[in-house]
């Protein structure tokens, strides 16, 4: 089942003319002048079935948030169409609040002077969540998040760990068939992020909730989300399964080669435009290889010429620098 389709959405901003000097700022007070506009969305597609949990990655002003806005009903696009269950977000906003959940990673939707079970009681009114489903999907959240310590803290007295696991808890009071985050682990410690990560994985193993993922934190997509959709300026530029990027446009692996001594210093004289050597350290050598000249077999064969192998393993490149060398154009866009 199709959760969010979206096709060929826009949204363009008008850029404000600038008025120079006392005379012109206080005339802009009057009047509105525009000199041009700024293409947010640029004509996006996709579909998000029922279940899926993606990735939504990109820079800093890429158009991640503008989308997202859309899809919750908080903008109305230029041009284009999406439905999100079924439903025109910004045609029926209020409707679609019952079917969403939304997550900002540097916003909440708690009362900071509240206690944190008085914001989520107020918020079971809200909603009309029936008192027996609030209170399984409390204990629920209580267990898998650990509430219980600061479930009676005021808001404001709250860590930024424990905060978001309170806004995570308040968008989920609701049983929402769909939850958008936003940079969700955004300053959090290791410990904060491992609890978050687990939490929603639950989530949606137990009830297929579909989540869409913006973030700068790339450990969050290759442990959570299957497919990504990396935009930028607008524009998708690539959306299919993480490994599937990885394995086509990863750039180099390195094969780590165990020999049963130290291998001959001769080995280095293996670097060239496609391989590299790139330590030496006792009986270990790590060896980078271009995946598109060469592969890990070929790069074994020629090690194998300066000493007796143990052992070996091979190591994928990080999705970090996949995405750094998508940005600087060497990976086509629309792949």
């Amino acid at each position: 089942m199709t959760m969010i389709s979206v096709r060929d959405l826009r949204k363009t901003f008008p850029i404000k003319k600038h008025a120079g000097g006392f005379v012109g700022s206080l005339a802009s007070l009057f009047r509105s002048e525009y000199e041009g506009e700024f293409e947010a969305v640029k004509g996006i597609s996709f579909n998000i079935e029922r279940g899926e949990m993606v990735g939504y990655i990109g820079p800093n002003g890429a158009g991640k948030s503008t989308t997202i806005k859309m899809l919750t009903g908080i903008l109305v696009p230029t041009s284009g169409e999406a439905t999100v269950a079924g439903m025109v977000p910004w045609e029926t906003r209020k409707q679609l609040a019952l079917k969403i959940g939304v997550v900002f990673g540097q916003r909440t939707q708690l009362w900071w002077d509240l206690a944190l079970i008085e914001s989520l009681e107020l918020l079971k009114y809200m909603y009309r969540v029936p008192d027996d489903r609030f209170q399984h999907n409390l204990n629920t959240a209580t267990e898998l998040l650990g509430l219980e310590e600061f479930l009676r803290t005021p808001v404001r007295q709250l860590s930024l760990g424990q905060r978001m696991r309170g806004d995570l808890t308040a968008a989920l009071l609701h049983d929402p068939e769909i939850l958008y985050l936003d940079e969700p682990t955004i300053g959090l410690d290791i410990v904060a992020k491992a609890a978050i990560r687990d939490f929603l994985s639950e989530l949606n193993r137990a009830r297929q909730t579909t989540v869409l993922l913006t973030t700068h934190d790339l450990d969050d997509i290759e442990q959570l989300c299957p497919r990504i959709m990396v935009i930028d300026h607008g524009d998708v530029m690539y959306d299919g399964g993480l490994s599937d990027l990885k394995q086509r446009w990863g750039g180099r692996r390195q094969l780590i080669v165990d020999f049963a001594s130290e291998p001959d210093v001769a080995i280095s004289e293996l670097t060239n435009g496609n391989l590299e050597v790139i330590s030496i350290d006792g009986p270990r050598a790590t060896i980078a290889f271009d995946r598109d000249s060469l592969s890990a077999p070929e790069v074994l064969s020629r090690a194998g010429a300066y000493g007796d192998i143990r052992d070996m393993s091979l190591q994928e490149p990080d999705i970090e620098d996949v995405i750094k060398r998508m940005y600087a154009g060497k990976i086509p866009a629309g792949v």
